[in-house]
């Protein structure tokens, strides 16, 4: 069915056909992008839509997996801290007091007061 077939066709009878089928997306190309899409298709006998699909599928298998789950990017700061809290007793003098040890620590993985402000991994404090 060719674009000028559109028009003959009434709405409810395409609806009816497509019903179950693929989506149709529009995709805006710069046109070097459209003729070497285009040369991909004629190399491997396919229409211009096919080889959009075959294309992006290709591009999706080696993509990056999705962004991690908030829980997962929490959890591994947890374990990154508590890595960095072993590393930091082992380097302290073990003559300093509990509570100068715990202090010097905390300042390490926490930073400066002064800064807290910057962090962008702490919730932001709202002004009253």
């Amino acid at each position: 069915m060719g674009v000028s077939d559109l028009g003959s066709k009434d709405s409810s009878s395409r609806a009816r056909r497509r019903a179950g089928h693929e989506a149709i997306s529009a995709v805006k190309m710069p046109e070097m992008l459209t003729a070497t899409v285009d040369a991909w298709a004629e190399a491997h006998h396919l229409s211009r839509s096919e080889a959009i699909c075959k294309l992006v599928e290709l591009g999706l298998k080696i993509a990056p997996a999705a962004s991690a789950p908030a829980q997962t990017i929490a959890s591994d700061a947890t374990r990154i801290e508590e890595i960095a809290v072993h590393e930091i007793e082992g380097l302290l003098d073990p003559a300093l007091p509990e509570d100068e040890r715990e202090r010097r620590i905390r300042r390490l993985t926490e930073g400066p007061p002064e800064f807290s402000h910057e962090r962008i991994d702490l919730p932001k404090q709202h002004r009253s």
